[in-house]
């Protein structure tokens, strides 16, 4: 028995199936648009065949929805000092007294909290307190150096300056529109900063001591990555000192020096 055409089952000639598939189309290119500025939650990648190859989910959909979000962060990071040199080290060198002093960079470690603030649609303020493990060394190497008294060393030692500081940065974040589970995003910002201890109190391996707080100016470019519970986001960040950490003391190792400004380069893994 023969299945009769499903247009002469419902009676319908050409122009009114066109009419008919118009109105169709009409009626989904709706409904997707709808569920595209709500932000759809999936969508499906399909092969040439038509098979689903897979199926992408938008995670967090309400994420930006709402105003404030706190999270946490870890963060590996090295330091150094910017180091100045005094009118006495160009006077002193090839001299009994010359002496060359070199930053070198110094591993650490913070931990802390992020308190995130949506100001608009694409700005967010940013409260990050927190600890750091902090390791500054300057390397002294004689230029023309020999010891004028019993006083002084005979051998020039590295200096490291350790000190655990509480940070307070404060941080505008611009961040980009959200291709389903990414977008990429800048922040800038001041950091106050305050030495609640030092972790070498040797006076025979450390005779240079810094000022026990800071400001500094940070910026730095990360990405937000959603995933179903929690957004994740690596951020490479920037920190460059303002204030000079220099409290001069009469010694060899001292006299050189007239600045010191801190320097930070920081990858912040932070969880919200």
């Amino acid at each position: 028995m023969a299945t009769p055409h499903v247009r002469h089952q419902l009676h319908l000639h050409r122009s009114q199936v066109s009419r008919f598939a118009l109105l169709i189309f009409l009626a989904l290119a709706t409904s997707l648009g709808a569920q595209a500025q709500r932000k759809s939650k999936s969508s499906a990648s399909r092969a040439k065949n038509g098979r689903v190859k897979s199926i992408t989910v938008n995670n967090l959909p309400g994420y930006d929805d709402k105003w404030f979000h706190p999270g946490f962060y870890i963060a590996p990071h090295f330091s150094r000092f910017k180091v100045e040199q005094s009118p006495a080290y160009i006077q002193n060198l090839n001299t009994n007294r010359g002496l060359s002093v070199n930053a070198l960079n110094g591993p650490g470690f913070s931990v802390g909290f992020v308190g995130d603030v949506r100001l608009a649609d694409y700005f967010n303020l940013r409260f990050a307190p927190g600890v750091s493990f902090i390791t500054r060394q300057l390397e002294f190497k004689p230029a023309g150096y020999t010891p004028a008294n019993t006083d002084e060393p005979t051998e020039l030692l590295t200096q490291e300056i350790g000190s655990t500081q509480a940070d307070f940065p404060l941080l505008l974040k611009f961040h980009s529109e959200r291709r389903r589970n990414t977008r990429v995003y800048v922040v800038a910002g001041v950091k106050p900063s305050v030495n609640v201890g030092n972790r070498r109190r040797d006076r025979e391996r450390n005779f240079i001591t810094t000022d026990n707080t800071d400001v500094a100016i940070e910026y730095g470019v990360g990405m937000d990555l959603f995933y179903p519970f929690f957004k994740f986001a690596p951020e490479l960040r920037f920190s460059h000192g303002l204030k000079n950490l220099y409290l001069p003391e009469n010694n060899i190792y001292s006299n050189s020096l007239q600045r010191l400004r801190s320097n930070t380069v920081t990858l912040y893994l932070t969880f919200e």
